[in-house]
């Protein structure tokens, strides 16, 4: 564990997943310090994102910085002495810098999430003090695999969906390749806060909502294929809380999470949830994900019905995220990811409320 003054790399901020893990961090490790590592095209907004945690957390007063640099860059952009001085006051970091888009090209996907990892572990090799990494990785680097997928699988000879998974995943090996002592966490797609249904992005089944609201009700909705399919979905605070739980004990060491459902809806389950929670009604045609995947290709299909071709591929996908040994770490602490249907009407009605405002883009 961190001790007391342990400085600590954080990246990810002022996402939406950082600006709410840092506070609940430093709520249960009042002797850490955390170095915020920021492009400089953010970093008014990390300011801000700062000057706001302070103002509304009293506790995290002082204990956060900036450092200005680029994980796509050698030495995270820092200069090799500035890097090397970071470098030896680090006790941990905690990586969440990503590009999370299903329609990430390639050569973007490879470059911050795969060279980006691959220089923060560089840093961290050379970090003496350091205790451990802790790495946000996704449920989703099981690609195509089909089945049970487990906290303990990584390459089980899977392809992939898309290029957001392909380097996700590509990221996770090199972290375990490196000798870097790390915890991974691997959260499915992240929704909303269950209790205000706040979020910074929609996607995921927000993708639904927008395709639902276009079209008339009665009316007919598509289902890709059988329906029967789970959807992993884990709404923000309790990918929060779990994360910040888990990196603040000692028995997590070394091990990987699933923070998901355990027991996660079917697609035509979590269709028709929303349809009632947005006041439609619908019958859902069966069409072949092969079908539905051609209509869906080109763009202004796509524009209209505010659904990228690649997230069709989640409806009819037939592999289960595995959580035992979140269950079995997260359980004595009262930590459990709430159902879907328990607050579902809290992300419609955030979503009705605030469509206009919310991005659907990736943060790059």
């Amino acid at each position: 564990m961190v001790g007391e003054g342990g400085e600590i790399l954080f990246t990810g901020f002022p996402g939406f997943i950082g600006a709410r893990l840092l506070p609940r961090l430093l709520e249960l490790s009042p002797g850490w310090r955390f170095r915020c590592l920021v492009q400089e095209r953010f970093l008014t907004q990390a300011r801000e994102g700062i000057a706001a945690l302070e103002r509304d957390h009293p506790h995290t007063r002082g204990r956060l910085g900036v450092v200005v640099g680029d994980i796509t860059r050698e030495d995270l952009g820092l200069g090799r002495s500035e890097a090397r001085v970071l470098a030896g006051t680090l006790q941990a970091a905690f990586h969440l810098a990503a590009v999370y888009d299903l329609a990430v090209s390639r050569e973007v996907g490879l470059r911050i999430n795969v060279e980006g990892t691959r220089n923060v572990l560089r840093l961290l090799q050379d970090a003496p003090r350091l205790d451990r990494l802790h790495y946000v990785s996704t449920a989703y680097v099981s690609g195509r695999a089909t089945g049970v997928y487990r906290e303990s699988d990584l390459d089980v000879g899977q392809s992939f969906k898309n290029h957001y998974e392909e380097t996700k995943f590509l990221a996770e090996v090199d972290v375990v390749k490196s000798g870097v002592p790390a915890t991974v966490y691997r959260p499915s797609i992240v929704v909303g806060d269950s209790r205000t249904g706040e979020t910074a992005k929609f996607d995921g089944p927000y993708f639904v909502m927008s395709a639902m609201e276009r079209l008339p009700s009665p009316g007919v909705f598509p289902r890709i294929g059988s329906g029967r399919s789970v959807v992993d979905l884990a709404p923000v605070d309790f990918v929060v809380e779990g994360l910040a739980r888990l990196a603040t004990t000692s028995t997590s060491r070394g091990k990987t999470y699933h923070l998901t459902d355990p027991d996660p809806p079917t697609a035509l389950e979590i269709a028709r949830l929303l349809a009632r929670a947005l006041g439609k009604r619908f019958a859902y045609v069966p069409v072949p994900r092969r079908l539905a995947s051609a209509a869906f290709r080109p763009r202004a299909v796509q524009e209209f019905f505010g659904m990228p071709v690649q997230s069709l591929d989640y409806f009819d996908h037939p592999c289960r995220h595995d959580a035992t040994e979140a269950l079995r770490d997260l359980g004595p602490m009262g930590v459990r990811c709430p159902p879907f249907a328990s607050y579902v009407d809290r992300l419609v009605r955030f979503y009705r409320e605030k469509k206009a405002e919310v991005r659907r883009g990736a943060m790059i």
